[in-house]
Protein backbone atom coordinates (compact mmCIF):
# COMPACT_ATOMS: atom_id res chain seq x y z
CA UNK A 1 0.00 0.00 0.00
CA UNK A 2 2.91 2.58 0.57
CA UNK A 3 4.07 1.50 -3.23
CA UNK A 4 0.55 2.16 -4.29
CA UNK A 5 0.64 5.60 -2.82
CA UNK A 6 4.19 7.00 -4.16
CA UNK A 7 3.06 7.36 -7.25
CA UNK A 8 1.12 5.42 -10.50
CA UNK A 9 4.50 5.55 -12.77
CA UNK A 10 4.43 1.65 -14.47
CA UNK A 11 7.73 0.11 -12.43
CA UNK A 12 6.35 1.16 -8.68
CA UNK A 13 2.73 -0.40 -9.85
CA UNK A 14 4.75 -3.71 -11.19
CA UNK A 15 6.37 -3.75 -7.93
CA UNK A 16 3.30 -3.51 -5.38
CA UNK A 17 1.63 -6.01 -7.77
CA UNK A 18 4.65 -8.44 -7.09
CA UNK A 19 5.06 -7.87 -3.44
CA UNK A 20 0.61 -8.65 -3.44
CA UNK A 21 1.32 -11.81 -5.06
CA UNK A 22 3.89 -12.44 -2.28
CA UNK A 23 1.21 -11.63 -0.03
CA UNK A 24 -1.66 -13.53 -1.14
CA UNK A 25 0.60 -16.83 -1.66
CA UNK A 26 1.60 -16.26 2.14
CA UNK A 27 -1.95 -15.69 2.84
CA UNK A 28 -2.89 -19.40 1.11
CA UNK A 29 -0.22 -20.90 2.78
CA UNK A 30 -1.54 -19.46 6.34
CA UNK A 31 -4.95 -20.52 5.85
CA UNK A 32 -3.88 -23.96 5.11
CA UNK A 33 -1.38 -24.39 8.20
CA UNK A 34 -4.55 -23.01 10.19
CA UNK A 35 -7.19 -25.80 8.53
CA UNK A 36 -4.91 -28.55 9.82
CA UNK A 37 -3.12 -27.01 13.32
CA UNK A 38 -5.94 -24.49 14.68
CA UNK A 39 -9.34 -24.62 15.50
CA UNK A 40 -12.39 -24.09 13.18
CA UNK A 41 -12.86 -20.33 14.36
CA UNK A 42 -8.93 -19.81 13.62
CA UNK A 43 -9.46 -21.57 10.62
CA UNK A 44 -12.42 -19.56 9.30
CA UNK A 45 -10.55 -15.83 10.11
CA UNK A 46 -7.71 -17.23 8.55
CA UNK A 47 -9.56 -18.40 5.58
CA UNK A 48 -11.22 -14.83 5.25
CA UNK A 49 -7.65 -12.97 5.54
CA UNK A 50 -6.46 -15.03 2.12
CA UNK A 51 -9.28 -14.09 0.52
CA UNK A 52 -9.98 -10.19 1.13
CA UNK A 53 -5.93 -10.55 -0.08
CA UNK A 54 -6.88 -12.18 -3.07
CA UNK A 55 -9.89 -9.98 -4.29
CA UNK A 56 -7.70 -7.02 -3.32
CA UNK A 57 -5.09 -8.22 -5.83
CA UNK A 58 -7.94 -9.30 -8.28
CA UNK A 59 -8.85 -5.81 -7.57
CA UNK A 60 -5.68 -4.14 -8.33
CA UNK A 61 -5.02 -6.28 -11.54
CA UNK A 62 -8.57 -5.34 -12.65
CA UNK A 63 -8.67 -8.71 -14.98
CA UNK A 64 -11.24 -10.66 -12.79
CA UNK A 65 -13.54 -8.01 -11.47
CA UNK A 66 -16.47 -10.95 -10.78
CA UNK A 67 -14.12 -13.20 -9.10
CA UNK A 68 -12.64 -10.03 -6.42
CA UNK A 69 -16.35 -9.67 -5.65
CA UNK A 70 -16.90 -13.25 -5.07
CA UNK A 71 -13.90 -13.46 -2.54
CA UNK A 72 -15.12 -9.72 -0.90
CA UNK A 73 -18.47 -11.35 -0.33
CA UNK A 74 -16.88 -14.55 0.91
CA UNK A 75 -14.78 -12.27 3.36
CA UNK A 76 -18.14 -10.09 4.83
CA UNK A 77 -19.86 -13.14 5.40
CA UNK A 78 -17.59 -14.63 7.75
CA UNK A 79 -16.90 -11.79 9.51
CA UNK A 80 -20.60 -11.15 10.15
CA UNK A 81 -21.26 -15.13 11.19
CA UNK A 82 -18.17 -14.59 13.52
CA UNK A 83 -19.25 -10.74 14.66
CA UNK A 84 -22.80 -12.45 15.96
CA UNK A 85 -21.05 -14.72 18.90
CA UNK A 86 -17.67 -14.05 21.28
CA UNK A 87 -16.87 -10.90 23.49
CA UNK A 88 -17.26 -7.47 22.83
CA UNK A 89 -14.15 -7.00 22.07
CA UNK A 90 -14.38 -9.63 18.73
CA UNK A 91 -17.37 -8.06 17.98
CA UNK A 92 -15.71 -4.60 17.17
CA UNK A 93 -13.26 -6.30 15.05
CA UNK A 94 -15.52 -7.61 12.89
CA UNK A 95 -17.10 -4.68 12.51
CA UNK A 96 -14.05 -2.90 11.35
CA UNK A 97 -13.27 -5.93 9.23
CA UNK A 98 -17.11 -5.80 7.72
CA UNK A 99 -16.82 -2.09 7.53
CA UNK A 100 -13.22 -1.99 5.25
CA UNK A 101 -14.66 -4.50 2.71
CA UNK A 102 -17.73 -3.06 2.15
CA UNK A 103 -16.14 -0.01 -0.01
CA UNK A 104 -14.83 -2.90 -1.83
CA UNK A 105 -18.08 -4.52 -3.15
CA UNK A 106 -19.07 -1.24 -3.72
CA UNK A 107 -16.55 -0.29 -6.21
CA UNK A 108 -16.78 -3.96 -7.64
CA UNK A 109 -20.20 -3.59 -8.29
CA UNK A 110 -19.91 -0.23 -9.85
CA UNK A 111 -16.96 -1.65 -12.40
CA UNK A 112 -19.79 -4.00 -12.97
CA UNK A 113 -22.63 -2.42 -13.71
CA UNK A 114 -21.84 -2.52 -17.90
CA UNK A 115 -21.26 -6.23 -17.41
CA UNK A 116 -22.95 -9.11 -18.80
CA UNK A 117 -21.98 -10.85 -14.96
CA UNK A 118 -24.90 -9.01 -12.70
CA UNK A 119 -25.18 -9.10 -9.01
CA UNK A 120 -27.26 -11.44 -8.66
CA UNK A 121 -26.01 -13.70 -10.76
CA UNK A 122 -22.97 -13.47 -8.34
CA UNK A 123 -25.05 -14.51 -5.66
CA UNK A 124 -26.35 -17.42 -7.11
CA UNK A 125 -22.75 -18.32 -8.06
CA UNK A 126 -21.32 -18.03 -4.34
CA UNK A 127 -24.44 -20.14 -3.21
CA UNK A 128 -23.77 -22.92 -5.22
CA UNK A 129 -21.57 -26.06 -5.38
CA UNK A 130 -19.30 -28.39 -2.61
CA UNK A 131 -17.20 -25.26 -1.88
CA UNK A 132 -20.45 -23.50 -0.30
CA UNK A 133 -21.50 -26.38 1.22
CA UNK A 134 -17.66 -26.79 3.00
CA UNK A 135 -18.11 -23.18 4.02
CA UNK A 136 -21.18 -23.27 5.73
CA UNK A 137 -19.97 -26.45 7.35
CA UNK A 138 -17.02 -24.39 8.92
CA UNK A 139 -19.41 -21.36 10.13
CA UNK A 140 -21.53 -24.26 11.27
CA UNK A 141 -18.89 -25.70 13.57
CA UNK A 142 -17.52 -22.31 14.53
CA UNK A 143 -20.86 -21.54 15.71
CA UNK A 144 -21.15 -24.95 17.72
CA UNK A 145 -17.96 -24.10 19.72
CA UNK A 146 -18.69 -21.16 20.47
CA UNK A 147 -22.44 -21.83 21.88
CA UNK A 148 -21.14 -24.68 24.04
CA UNK A 149 -18.64 -21.69 25.44
CA UNK A 150 -21.54 -19.46 25.77
CA UNK A 151 -23.82 -22.20 27.59
CA UNK A 152 -21.14 -23.08 30.41
CA UNK A 153 -22.06 -19.69 31.88
CA UNK A 154 -26.04 -19.76 30.97
CA UNK A 155 -27.84 -21.51 34.36
CA UNK A 156 -31.38 -20.84 34.06
CA UNK A 157 -34.12 -19.66 32.23
CA UNK A 158 -36.14 -16.86 32.68
CA UNK A 159 -40.12 -17.03 31.48
CA UNK A 160 -43.18 -14.94 32.84
CA UNK A 161 -40.69 -14.10 36.39
CA UNK A 162 -40.19 -17.25 37.01
CA UNK A 163 -36.57 -18.78 36.66
CA UNK A 164 -36.02 -22.14 35.84
CA UNK A 165 -32.61 -23.89 36.14
CA UNK A 166 -30.81 -25.75 33.35
CA UNK A 167 -28.14 -28.39 34.31
CA UNK A 168 -27.54 -29.90 31.11
CA UNK A 169 -25.07 -29.04 28.55
CA UNK A 170 -27.11 -29.88 25.49
CA UNK A 171 -29.82 -28.32 26.81
CA UNK A 172 -28.26 -25.02 27.79
CA UNK A 173 -26.80 -25.12 23.87
CA UNK A 174 -30.23 -25.66 22.29
CA UNK A 175 -31.90 -23.09 24.37
CA UNK A 176 -28.73 -20.68 23.17
CA UNK A 177 -29.30 -21.36 19.74
CA UNK A 178 -33.08 -20.85 19.54
CA UNK A 179 -32.42 -17.55 22.10
CA UNK A 180 -29.69 -16.54 19.02
CA UNK A 181 -32.44 -17.13 15.88
CA UNK A 182 -34.89 -14.94 18.11
CA UNK A 183 -32.42 -12.10 17.79
CA UNK A 184 -31.91 -12.70 14.14
CA UNK A 185 -35.42 -12.90 13.65
CA UNK A 186 -36.00 -9.56 14.82
CA UNK A 187 -33.24 -8.06 12.70
CA UNK A 188 -32.07 -4.33 12.19
CA UNK A 189 -34.07 -1.60 12.58
CA UNK A 190 -33.23 0.10 9.54
CA UNK A 191 -33.35 -3.09 7.18
CA UNK A 192 -36.57 -5.45 7.61
CA UNK A 193 -36.06 -9.06 7.10
CA UNK A 194 -38.01 -10.11 3.56
CA UNK A 195 -40.94 -12.39 4.45
CA UNK A 196 -39.21 -15.93 3.15
CA UNK A 197 -36.08 -15.40 5.13
CA UNK A 198 -38.27 -15.20 8.79
CA UNK A 199 -40.15 -18.53 7.18
CA UNK A 200 -37.03 -20.50 7.15
CA UNK A 201 -35.70 -18.82 10.50
CA UNK A 202 -38.56 -19.73 12.17
CA UNK A 203 -38.25 -23.28 10.95
CA UNK A 204 -34.48 -23.43 12.32
CA UNK A 205 -36.31 -21.84 15.56
CA UNK A 206 -38.63 -24.83 15.76
CA UNK A 207 -36.24 -27.51 14.97
CA UNK A 208 -33.70 -25.90 18.27
CA UNK A 209 -36.64 -25.73 20.87
CA UNK A 210 -38.18 -29.44 20.10
CA UNK A 211 -34.34 -30.67 20.45
CA UNK A 212 -34.23 -28.55 23.91
CA UNK A 213 -37.61 -30.40 24.86
CA UNK A 214 -36.47 -33.82 23.64
CA UNK A 215 -33.13 -32.83 26.15
CA UNK A 216 -35.66 -32.17 29.23
CA UNK A 217 -37.70 -35.20 28.58
CA UNK A 218 -35.02 -37.50 28.60
CA UNK A 219 -33.73 -35.92 31.58
CA UNK A 220 -37.08 -36.57 33.05
CA UNK A 221 -36.64 -40.35 31.93
CA UNK A 222 -33.72 -40.80 33.98
CA UNK A 223 -34.18 -38.48 36.96
CA UNK A 224 -35.90 -40.88 38.86
CA UNK A 225 -37.92 -39.92 42.11
CA UNK A 226 -36.30 -37.46 43.32
CA UNK A 227 -39.26 -34.81 43.26
CA UNK A 228 -37.61 -31.30 42.98
CA UNK A 229 -35.49 -32.26 40.45
CA UNK A 230 -38.53 -33.62 38.51
CA UNK A 231 -40.80 -30.46 39.49
CA UNK A 232 -37.77 -28.16 38.17
CA UNK A 233 -37.26 -30.53 35.03
CA UNK A 234 -41.40 -30.08 34.37
CA UNK A 235 -41.60 -26.23 34.92
CA UNK A 236 -38.49 -25.83 32.09
CA UNK A 237 -40.48 -27.68 29.87
CA UNK A 238 -43.94 -25.99 30.60
CA UNK A 239 -41.64 -22.42 29.91
CA UNK A 240 -40.05 -23.99 26.63
CA UNK A 241 -43.62 -25.66 25.74
CA UNK A 242 -45.09 -21.93 26.41
CA UNK A 243 -42.27 -20.32 24.36
CA UNK A 244 -42.64 -22.36 21.01
CA UNK A 245 -46.26 -22.10 21.17
CA UNK A 246 -45.98 -18.06 21.49
CA UNK A 247 -43.04 -18.72 18.43
CA UNK A 248 -45.68 -20.75 16.36
CA UNK A 249 -48.38 -17.99 16.68
CA UNK A 250 -46.39 -15.24 15.40
CA UNK A 251 -44.96 -17.76 12.40
CA UNK A 252 -48.86 -18.14 11.80
CA UNK A 253 -49.94 -14.22 12.01
CA UNK A 254 -46.82 -13.78 9.42
CA UNK A 255 -48.23 -16.14 7.13
CA UNK A 256 -51.55 -14.75 7.54
CA UNK A 257 -49.77 -10.97 6.42
CA UNK A 258 -48.75 -12.47 3.13
CA UNK A 259 -51.97 -14.22 2.40
CA UNK A 260 -53.44 -10.63 3.21
CA UNK A 261 -51.41 -8.94 0.56
CA UNK A 262 -52.12 -11.12 -2.01
CA UNK A 263 -55.57 -11.08 -0.90
CA UNK A 264 -55.64 -7.37 -1.85
CA UNK A 265 -54.12 -7.83 -5.17
CA UNK A 266 -55.41 -7.94 -8.87
CA UNK A 267 -53.98 -10.41 -11.03
CA UNK A 268 -51.02 -8.86 -12.62
CA UNK A 269 -48.94 -10.05 -16.02
CA UNK A 270 -47.29 -13.03 -13.46
CA UNK A 271 -50.60 -14.77 -13.25
CA UNK A 272 -49.98 -14.34 -9.49
CA UNK A 273 -52.08 -16.75 -7.57
CA UNK A 274 -54.67 -14.70 -5.16
CA UNK A 275 -55.64 -15.72 -2.19
CA UNK A 276 -58.66 -17.33 -1.45
CA UNK A 277 -60.72 -16.24 1.54
CA UNK A 278 -61.17 -19.39 2.82
CA UNK A 279 -57.27 -19.98 2.88
CA UNK A 280 -57.33 -17.25 5.36
CA UNK A 281 -60.42 -18.79 7.21
CA UNK A 282 -58.24 -22.02 7.57
CA UNK A 283 -54.87 -20.12 8.81
CA UNK A 284 -57.10 -18.16 11.74
CA UNK A 285 -58.60 -21.83 12.80
CA UNK A 286 -55.30 -22.37 13.08
CA UNK A 287 -54.77 -19.16 15.48
CA UNK A 288 -57.51 -19.73 17.15
CA UNK A 289 -56.17 -23.29 17.88
CA UNK A 290 -52.94 -22.43 18.70
CA UNK A 291 -53.91 -19.53 21.29
CA UNK A 292 -56.33 -21.42 22.88
CA UNK A 293 -53.56 -23.85 23.31
CA UNK A 294 -51.15 -21.39 24.82
CA UNK A 295 -53.58 -19.87 27.04
CA UNK A 296 -54.62 -23.27 28.18
CA UNK A 297 -50.66 -24.29 29.38
CA UNK A 298 -49.63 -21.14 30.96
CA UNK A 299 -52.71 -21.22 32.96
CA UNK A 300 -52.17 -24.85 33.92
CA UNK A 301 -50.07 -24.16 37.24
CA UNK A 302 -51.91 -23.54 40.99
CA UNK A 303 -50.00 -20.40 41.55
CA UNK A 304 -49.97 -17.97 39.39
CA UNK A 305 -48.18 -14.85 39.38
CA UNK A 306 -49.01 -11.10 37.77
CA UNK A 307 -47.27 -12.02 34.63
CA UNK A 308 -48.82 -15.01 33.65
CA UNK A 309 -52.15 -13.73 34.54
CA UNK A 310 -51.54 -10.51 32.39
CA UNK A 311 -50.63 -13.03 29.79
CA UNK A 312 -53.59 -15.13 29.55
CA UNK A 313 -55.52 -12.49 29.45
CA UNK A 314 -53.60 -10.51 26.69
CA UNK A 315 -53.90 -13.89 24.44
CA UNK A 316 -57.98 -14.26 25.57
CA UNK A 317 -58.50 -10.65 23.92
CA UNK A 318 -55.98 -11.71 20.81
CA UNK A 319 -57.61 -15.06 20.66
CA UNK A 320 -61.36 -12.86 20.21
CA UNK A 321 -59.87 -10.72 17.74
CA UNK A 322 -58.74 -13.64 15.80
CA UNK A 323 -62.22 -15.15 16.15
CA UNK A 324 -63.61 -11.64 14.29
CA UNK A 325 -60.99 -11.70 11.76
CA UNK A 326 -61.93 -15.43 10.54
CA UNK A 327 -66.00 -14.98 10.81
CA UNK A 328 -64.80 -11.61 8.46
CA UNK A 329 -63.48 -13.82 5.86
CA UNK A 330 -65.65 -16.56 5.95
CA UNK A 331 -68.50 -13.62 5.14
CA UNK A 332 -66.61 -12.64 2.43
CA UNK A 333 -66.53 -16.68 1.21
CA UNK A 334 -69.93 -16.89 1.59
CA UNK A 335 -70.45 -13.21 -0.57
CA UNK A 336 -68.14 -14.45 -2.96
CA UNK A 337 -70.87 -17.14 -3.96
CA UNK A 338 -73.55 -14.73 -3.85
CA UNK A 339 -75.01 -15.62 -0.78
CA UNK A 340 -76.09 -12.47 0.58
CA UNK A 341 -78.21 -13.36 3.47
CA UNK A 342 -75.71 -16.05 5.33
CA UNK A 343 -72.67 -12.86 4.16
CA UNK A 344 -74.80 -10.31 5.67
CA UNK A 345 -75.61 -12.09 9.29
CA UNK A 346 -71.14 -12.71 9.29
CA UNK A 347 -70.64 -9.98 8.59
CA UNK A 348 -72.83 -8.44 11.57
CA UNK A 349 -71.54 -11.10 14.04
CA UNK A 350 -68.17 -10.37 12.60
CA UNK A 351 -68.98 -6.29 13.78
CA UNK A 352 -69.79 -7.89 17.30
CA UNK A 353 -67.16 -9.00 17.93
CA UNK A 354 -64.57 -6.72 17.07
CA UNK A 355 -66.51 -4.17 19.11
CA UNK A 356 -66.55 -6.51 22.00
CA UNK A 357 -62.46 -6.55 21.53
CA UNK A 358 -62.56 -3.17 21.41
CA UNK A 359 -64.25 -2.44 24.81
CA UNK A 360 -62.03 -5.03 26.44
CA UNK A 361 -58.79 -3.06 24.85
CA UNK A 362 -59.98 0.28 25.49
CA UNK A 363 -56.92 0.95 28.11
CA UNK A 364 -54.66 -1.69 26.39
CA UNK A 365 -50.92 -0.82 25.67
CA UNK A 366 -51.45 -2.27 22.35
CA UNK A 367 -51.77 0.38 19.91
CA UNK A 368 -51.32 -1.95 16.68
CA UNK A 369 -53.43 -4.30 17.90
CA UNK A 370 -57.03 -1.56 18.51
CA UNK A 371 -55.79 -0.16 14.97
CA UNK A 372 -56.52 -3.49 13.19
CA UNK A 373 -59.91 -3.92 14.99
CA UNK A 374 -60.97 -0.37 14.44
CA UNK A 375 -59.86 -0.90 10.75
CA UNK A 376 -61.83 -4.42 10.81
CA UNK A 377 -65.15 -2.86 12.78
CA UNK A 378 -65.13 -0.77 9.67
CA UNK A 379 -64.98 -2.74 7.07
CA UNK A 380 -67.56 -5.40 8.18
CA UNK A 381 -69.50 -2.35 8.38
CA UNK A 382 -69.32 -1.63 5.02
CA UNK A 383 -69.36 -4.94 3.84
CA UNK A 384 -72.79 -5.46 5.68
CA UNK A 385 -74.12 -2.48 3.85
CA UNK A 386 -72.78 -3.81 0.89
CA UNK A 387 -74.42 -7.18 0.96
CA UNK A 388 -77.80 -5.92 2.31
CA UNK A 389 -78.31 -3.56 -0.84
CA UNK A 390 -76.93 -5.92 -3.67
CA UNK A 391 -79.16 -8.24 -1.54
CA UNK A 392 -82.14 -6.21 -2.20
CA UNK A 393 -81.02 -5.23 -5.90
CA UNK A 394 -81.00 -8.53 -6.44
CA UNK A 395 -84.69 -9.33 -4.94
CA UNK A 396 -85.94 -6.00 -6.93
CA UNK A 397 -84.28 -7.41 -10.29
CA UNK A 398 -85.86 -11.16 -9.55
CA UNK A 399 -89.21 -10.88 -11.54
CA UNK A 400 -87.62 -8.99 -14.33
CA UNK A 401 -85.28 -11.46 -15.21
CA UNK A 402 -88.11 -14.14 -14.77
CA UNK A 403 -90.26 -12.02 -17.38
CA UNK A 404 -87.95 -11.70 -19.27
CA UNK A 405 -86.70 -15.25 -19.75
CA UNK A 406 -90.23 -16.42 -19.91
CA UNK A 407 -90.65 -13.94 -22.87
CA UNK A 408 -88.40 -15.38 -25.03
CA UNK A 409 -89.55 -18.91 -24.58
CA UNK A 410 -90.88 -20.15 -28.09
CA UNK A 411 -92.50 -23.84 -29.31
CA UNK A 412 -91.93 -22.59 -32.77
CA UNK A 413 -88.57 -23.64 -34.41
CA UNK A 414 -85.69 -22.90 -33.92
CA UNK A 415 -84.44 -19.81 -36.50
CA UNK A 416 -81.03 -20.12 -35.41
CA UNK A 417 -78.41 -21.32 -38.32
CA UNK A 418 -77.65 -25.42 -37.99
CA UNK A 419 -74.30 -26.39 -36.86
CA UNK A 420 -73.08 -28.61 -39.65
CA UNK A 421 -70.58 -31.49 -38.97
CA UNK A 422 -68.60 -33.17 -41.52
CA UNK A 423 -70.05 -36.64 -41.17
CA UNK A 424 -73.29 -35.20 -42.40
CA UNK A 425 -71.96 -32.80 -45.24
CA UNK A 426 -69.57 -35.68 -46.73
CA UNK A 427 -71.81 -35.41 -50.03
CA UNK A 428 -71.31 -31.62 -50.68
CA UNK A 429 -68.24 -29.55 -50.85
CA UNK A 430 -68.26 -27.10 -47.56
CA UNK A 431 -66.49 -26.51 -44.74
CA UNK A 432 -66.66 -27.98 -41.73
CA UNK A 433 -64.18 -25.37 -40.11
CA UNK A 434 -66.78 -22.71 -39.25
CA UNK A 435 -66.04 -18.91 -39.54
CA UNK A 436 -62.14 -18.04 -40.29
CA UNK A 437 -62.17 -15.31 -37.26
CA UNK A 438 -63.37 -17.64 -35.10
CA UNK A 439 -60.90 -20.07 -32.95
CA UNK A 440 -63.62 -22.61 -32.45
CA UNK A 441 -62.40 -26.08 -32.93
CA UNK A 442 -63.38 -28.22 -36.03
CA UNK A 443 -66.69 -30.01 -36.05
CA UNK A 444 -66.36 -33.42 -37.10
CA UNK A 445 -68.77 -35.36 -35.47
CA UNK A 446 -71.63 -34.36 -32.99
CA UNK A 447 -70.71 -35.92 -29.13
CA UNK A 448 -72.30 -37.22 -27.50
CA UNK A 449 -74.76 -38.03 -30.46
CA UNK A 450 -78.46 -36.66 -30.41
CA UNK A 451 -81.26 -38.79 -29.75
CA UNK A 452 -83.52 -40.78 -32.57
CA UNK A 453 -86.67 -41.65 -32.61
CA UNK A 454 -87.65 -45.56 -33.35
CA UNK A 455 -90.69 -47.08 -33.65
CA UNK A 456 -91.73 -49.62 -31.00
CA UNK A 457 -92.33 -52.65 -31.27
CA UNK A 458 -96.03 -53.73 -31.09
CA UNK A 459 -97.88 -55.72 -28.49
CA UNK A 460 -98.93 -59.10 -29.36
CA UNK A 461 -101.40 -60.96 -27.21
CA UNK A 462 -101.47 -64.83 -27.32
CA UNK A 463 -104.55 -66.14 -26.85
CA UNK A 464 -104.99 -69.36 -28.83
CA UNK A 465 -102.59 -70.78 -26.59
CA UNK A 466 -104.94 -72.53 -23.95
CA UNK A 467 -107.03 -74.28 -26.58
CA UNK A 468 -104.54 -75.84 -28.67
CA UNK A 469 -103.85 -79.82 -28.54
CA UNK A 470 -100.41 -80.69 -29.32
CA UNK A 471 -100.23 -83.90 -30.62
CA UNK A 472 -98.06 -87.12 -28.85
CA UNK A 473 -94.70 -87.52 -29.59
CA UNK A 474 -93.51 -90.64 -27.83
CA UNK A 475 -93.58 -93.07 -31.16
CA UNK A 476 -90.61 -90.75 -32.22
CA UNK A 477 -88.79 -90.44 -28.69
CA UNK A 478 -85.67 -92.69 -28.53
CA UNK A 479 -86.42 -95.70 -26.82
CA UNK A 480 -83.67 -96.71 -24.37
CA UNK A 481 -82.32 -100.50 -24.39
CA UNK A 482 -81.94 -102.34 -21.23
CA UNK A 483 -79.38 -105.40 -20.88
CA UNK A 484 -80.71 -109.12 -19.14
CA UNK A 485 -80.20 -108.41 -15.54
CA UNK A 486 -81.74 -104.61 -16.30
CA UNK A 487 -85.21 -106.74 -17.47
CA UNK A 488 -84.94 -109.13 -14.58
CA UNK A 489 -85.04 -106.58 -11.72
CA UNK A 490 -87.19 -104.04 -13.62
Amino acid sequence: MEKKTAGPNAPQRIYMLGRFRKAVKWAALFSQLCSIKGDSRTSLEAEAYASYMKGTLLFEQEKNIEAAMLNFKNTRTVYEELGKYGSIENQLLCRQRIEEVEPMIGFCSRKLGGSALQEHDLLDMEKEGPAYDLFKAKIEAVLSETRSQQAASMTEFNWLGRRFPITSAKTRVSILKAQQLEKDLNGAATEPIPADKKLAIFDKLFSAYHEARSCIRNDLASAGNAENIRDELNGLDKAVSAVLGLRTIERNQLLVTIAKSKFAKHRDEKNEKITKPEELVRLYDLLIQNTTDLTDLVSSGRDKNEEENAFVREYELKDLAFRAERCFYLAKSYSSVSKRAEAYALFSYAHSLADSALQELANSPHKTLIQDLEALSFNCRSNSCIEHATGIMEDESAPERLSKGVSTISLGDDKRKDTKYLLDILGSYESALGEQSAKAPCRISQFPPPFQSVPCNPIVLDMAYNTIEFPNLENRMKKEKKGLLRRFWG
